[in-house]
Parts: structure tokens; sequence; C-alpha cells
């Protein structure tokens, strides 16, 4: 049987009420889990849903260093202001943006408090194969 479907990405970071700050108020996502003092996993954890994915955070030791291995999430362009001011709001690092090709979509990229890279973006793939396959300059 083929993969189904992204299950659940997991973050580890230090301080799981912080994470949930981030993700409930910069991003819109719903707790939906404590596990509280009962460890069913390696340690402390939270579930969330963000739109219909279930992402999880787990306490313990985060990345040290940054990245640019991300998750990306799809929005739609005329919210990508909104969520800009959101962030800006809770002090996240947010990236300047990087060269685009015309054609792919926009992109917002910010870390969380723990290293971990974030982009929320506005093409789709179709868009962007189709947008490479052009016979012309990339900028």
């Amino acid at each position: 049987m083929p993969i189904q479907h992204l299950s659940h990405p997991t973050f580890i970071v230090k301080d799981l009420e912080r994470m949930a700050y981030f993700l409930c108020e910069g991003l819109g996502a719903v707790e939906i889990y404590d596990s509280q003092a009962q460890h069913f996993s390696l340690s402390h954890e939270k579930f969330f849903s963000l739109g219909s994915l279930w992402l999880a955070a787990m306490q313990g030791d985060p990345p040290a260093e940054r990245s640019y291995q991300h998750v990306a999430f799809k929005i739609e362009e005329h919210e990508l202001a909104s969520y800009q001011a959101r962030l800006e709001a809770l002090g996240v690092d947010i990236k300047p943006p990087r060269p685009r090709v015309k054609g792919e979509g926009q992109s917002l990229y910010f870390y969380d408090f723990d290293n971990h890279l974030f982009e929320l973006h506005t093409g789709t793939l179709t868009q962007r194969l189709a947008r490479y396959s052009e016979d012309t300059e990339p900028y």
C-alpha cells in the first residue's frame, strides 16, 4: 500500500507553552492535547490542529543551529500581510525574502523560538513546475 499523506511533523522545543503561543497566536492552530505529567512518548508533548494538519511539539533540546530545512504551509496571497503582522507581533525572526522566480508564488520565511524554519507560501507545485518548464531566464 502506498503512503497516504503526511501524518504529523514533530518539533522538539525548549518551552512547550511558548511553542503553543507561536502556533496558536501566530499561525492560528488550535491546541487539542497536552500530555502534562503523562509521558506516553519520550517527554511532555502537545498536539495541535492547523487546517487539516496534526502538528506535535515535544519538550527537549531544539536544533542548536538554524538551517534552510523547513516546513511550508499553503496560504492565499491576500493573507500574507496579515500573517506577517501577526508573526511580527509575536517577535519571531522573519527572514528577508529570497529572490523569487516570477510566477512561482510568494513566500514568508520565519523562525520560531527554537530555530525551526517555517514558510507560508502562496503558490502550488503545478504553478512552479509550469514556470520552471518555460525557456526563459529565472529572474
